[in-house]
């Protein structure tokens, strides 16, 4: 059996640590685990979901808390003998690889100053929301102001919904969730400029389109009730949606040479790999979840997870195989 652990010794070696404690980092974990493989996650518990009430579309799951679904998820790891600890994973190195004639393996340092050794890494260190600069917009976040109309349109369903202008994703947003309501306000925020395509789009759909800085959010009785304009007119809403910058969380990727790049939707930065179990350009080192898909929901997040997982077992089988083959080789010679 696992066990969710206070301390790991100062170096520590399992088959696969698993940096981050998500819906990817567990379900690879849980994965791995049935596998036979042994293994660690490091979760610093911040998961990206933690101010929304519920997660959606997550079928037989349907607006569990996020809280609660991990607490499931790290149960149901554990009892397939993983690991699981807290930290903060600081930076990670190779220390064999083809380079040198040996198969990869890892050091990953934690903030406190434990080293644990790895024959895989996976990343699963989610992303960071950029949020535009207006006051108030922070602490509303997963509450009443949104982004995602598949994770919470059907909460906002026939309300006042205001669409916060950040960029050109905001058209987009604003044709959307007037699918969930008739009673839409596109914020341009000195940002969005529609074409005459979108102007006729926008009319077409009675979506309301408001010009003008957007300062702050009004609310009253922890409730969102409207856009405060710079001018200093204020719009009633009941909910407000904007697209954050998402901002792949890469130190330990980068730590170990694995570049972020910029998304071809300019949404933001993203780790590139091989969609296929999700190993990324440094031999040994793979990565699942929204350090690589930006836009992906909590069960496209378990479901590459469980593809990462299986890639690394079938990558450490191999590993394996070629050894027992050397062995039988070198065997056969010596008699």
């Amino acid at each position: 059996m696992g066990t969710e652990i206070e301390n790991i010794g100062t170096v520590d070696e399992y088959d696969v640590v698993v940096v981050g404690g998500g819906a990817a980092g567990l379900s690879a974990a849980l994965t791995l685990g049935r596998a036979l493989r042994s293994v660690l996650v490091i979760d610093a518990g911040e998961p990206r979901n933690a101010p929304a009430a519920g997660v959606h579309g997550f079928l037989s799951r349907d607006g569990i808390n996020p809280k609660e679904l991990l607490e499931l998820g790290r149960a149901e790891a554990i009892q397939y003998g993983v690991d699981i600890v807290s930290g903060i994973v600081v930076g990670a190195r190779s220390t064999a690889g083809p380079a040198n004639g040996s198969e990869p393996t890892f050091e990953v340092d934690l903030a406190d100053g434990r080293t644990v050794r790895a024959r895989r890494l996976l990343v699963t260190t989610g992303l960071v929301d950029i949020l535009p600069d207006v006051q108030g917009l922070r602490g509303r976040w997963g509450k009443d102001v949104l982004h995602c109309p598949y994770c919470h349109g059907w909460e906002v369903r026939n309300k006042a919904i205001g669409i916060l202008g950040s960029g050109p994703m905001a058209l987009h947003q604003a044709l959307l969730f007037r699918q969930w309501s008739s009673n839409i306000t596109l914020f341009l925020n000195d940002v969005v400029e529609p074409t005459e395509e979108q102007w006729e789009q926008l009319a077409a759909r009675s979506i309301t389109v408001v010009d003008g800085k957007v300062q702050a959010l009004q609310v009253t009785d922890d409730a969102l009730a409207g856009v405060i304009l710079a001018s200093g007119t204020t719009i009633p809403v009941e909910a407000v949606v904007t697209a954050p910058r998402l901002e792949a969380r890469s130190a330990v990727l980068e730590s170990l040479g694995v570049p972020t790049v910029e998304h071809p939707m300019g949404v933001g930065s993203h780790v590139e790999v091989n969609p296929m179990g999700g190993a990324t350009s440094v031999p040994g080192v793979y990565a699942a979840g929204n350090v690589t898909d930006l836009m992906g929901q909590v069960m496209a997040s378990a479901a590459a997870g469980v593809m990462s997982g299986a890639a690394i077992n079938a990558d450490l089988i191999m590993e394996e195989t070629n050894r027992a083959v050397e062995d039988a080789r070198k065997s056969a010679v010596s008699r």
